[in-house]
C-alpha cells in the first residue's frame, strides 16, 4: 500500500437479514468472531432448517425492506405487487414476519437469529467484505445500464473505501495461505481472498431479471483490468470481486467508523 494518496473508509453497510437489502450506518462494532455487529444476524430457514437465500430463490430479490436505525423494527414490501408495506417489531414479531415470507415464498419460513456471528457465506473469513467506490465506478463503465446503487445491492459489500483507483482493494489480500494484515482505524484485519461471486449479482436487485451474459462479460473485463501487483494465484477464474477478511491475531473487538484511515 505504497500510494501517496490516503485511503479512508467511506461507507459502511450491514445486512441484518441475510439476502435482503441492508442498512447504511456511520459506525459498526466488530464481534469477537470478526463479523460486523448485526450483519446477517437473522436468516430465513425452510422446514428443514436450511437457509433460504437469494442464490436459490431469486424471488427474495423482489422483496424490499427498511430497518429502523436502532433495528427495533423492519418494514417489508413485495415489489411485485402494489400492496402496502408491513412493519414488524424486532424481535417481538419475528414469528409473524416468518409467516409473511411463508405467504410470498409458498413454503414454511421461520426466522433464525445468531447474535454472536450471524450467518456468513464464508466459513473461513467471517470479517467484513471490502470494495472501493472507484471499483464500483469502473463497473458502471463496463455496464453503463447499471447505477452505483444497483451495483451496491448486487455485490453487497460491507465496507466501501475511498481509494485512488479501481481495484485498489485487491492489494489487501496476499497469496493463498498467506493472508495480508492491514488496519482500518484501530481494527486490524487480514485480507484472505477475492470474493467468489454467485448468481445474485447477475440479476436486477429489485426485479430479479437476469442481465444477459453478465458473468461472462464481467470475467472478461476483470481479467483485462487485474492490477499488476495482485496475488494472482487466487484467480482460478475471474468472477471475483471485493475482499473477504477475518480478524488479525489478537484482535478481539473494535469499532469501525466512516472516515477511518486504511493502513498496512
Amino acid at each position: 500500500m505504497s500510494d501517496a494518496s490516503p485511503v479512508t473508509l467511506g461507507r459502511i453497510d450491514v445486512y441484518p437479514i441475510k439476502s435482503l437489502p441492508g442498512l447504511q450506518v456511520s459506525a459498526a462494532g466488530i464481534l469477537p468472531v470478526g463479523s460486523l455487529e448485526h450483519d446477517r444476524r437473522w436468516a430465513l430457514l425452510d422446514e428443514n432448517d436450511k437457509i433460504i437465500n437469494a442464490k436459490r430463490y431469486a424471488r427474495l430479490q423482489q422483496i424490499d425492506c427498511a430497518f429502523a436505525d436502532d433495528l427495533s423494527s423492519v418494514t417489508v414490501s413485495d415489489l411485485t405487487t402494489e400492496g402496502t408495506a408491513d412493519t414488524f417489531a424486532i424481535p417481538g414479531d419475528l414469528g409473524r414476519l416468518g409467516a409473511w415470507f411463508s405467504d410470498r415464498l409458498d413454503q414454511h419460513v421461520r426466522i433464525a437469529e445468531n447474535p454472536d456471528g450471524g450467518f456468513p457465506d464464508d466459513s473461513e473469513a467471517h470479517g467484513p467484505t471490502i470494495i472501493s467506490l472507484a471499483t464500483l465506478l469502473q463497473l458502471t463503465a463496463w455496464f453503463p445500464e447499471l447505477t452505483i446503487e444497483s451495483l451496491r445491492l448486487r455485490f453487497r459489500a460491507n465496507l466501501e473505501l475511498d481509494a485512488p483507483k479501481p481495484f485498489w482493494e485487491d492489494r489487501l489480500f496476499g497469496p493463498p495461505e498467506e493472508p495480508r494484515e492491514f488496519q482500518i482505524g484501530d481494527v486490524r484485519l487480514l485480507g484472505v481472498n477475492p470474493c467468489q461471486r454467485c448468481v445474485v449479482p447477475s440479476r436486477d436487485p429489485q426485479t430479479a431479471e437476469p442481465y444477459p451474459k453478465f458473468q461472462k462479460l464481467f470475467s472478461q473485463y476483470r481479467r483485462e483490468s487485474l492490477p499488476n501487483d495482485v496475488a494472482t494465484d487466487h484467480f482460478n477464474h475471474y468472477y471475483r470481486l471485493a475482499v473477504n477478511t477475518r480478524l488479525a491475531s489478537g484482535q478481539r473487538q473494535g469499532v469501525l467508523q466512516t472516515g477511518d484511515s486504511v493502513t498496512g
